[in-house]
């Protein structure tokens, strides 16, 4: 299936959800940004098809998403669902933690996402 990265139609709404990250994504952005976690790259907001994701390493085709209360009404478990099967069709791996998970287990947070990571058949581009 064909995808587009990073729509320009949907640039300003990356930038502004870059903007107000929430503390749990702050935190997981700590963990991921500049290559912390064993080499890969993850971008934040990062756009796929006519969705954003949290953050998204394309070596694993791994997105990541921290969840808030938002997440669990009816209309957002519809979407979130939607999106999920979209992804998944494009062959991407969904790992999703919640506000909670990050804000009291950061470190178990930290260890899934390094065990995803080790058991993907890539390894990090060094570039």
């Amino acid at each position: 299936m064909r995808y587009q990265f990073n729509s320009p139609e949907h640039k300003e709404r990356r930038r502004e959800l870059r903007g107000e990250m929430p503390e749990a994504e702050r935190k997981v952005w700590q963990l991921l940004r500049g290559r912390q976690l064993n080499g890969y790259k993850f971008r934040r907001q990062h756009g796929i098809g006519p969705y954003i994701v949290d953050f998204y390493c394309s070596e694993t085709k791994l997105f990541i998403e921290i969840d808030g209360d938002s997440h669990y009404q009816p209309t957002a478990i519809a979407y979130d669902q939607e999106r999920d099967a979209y992804l998944r069709s494009c062959g991407m791996t969904i790992l999703r933690f919640t506000n909670l998970d990050v804000q009291l287990n950061l470190d178990t947070v930290a260890e899934r996402i390094l065990e995803h990571l080790k058991n993907s058949d890539t390894s990090p581009n060094p570039s």
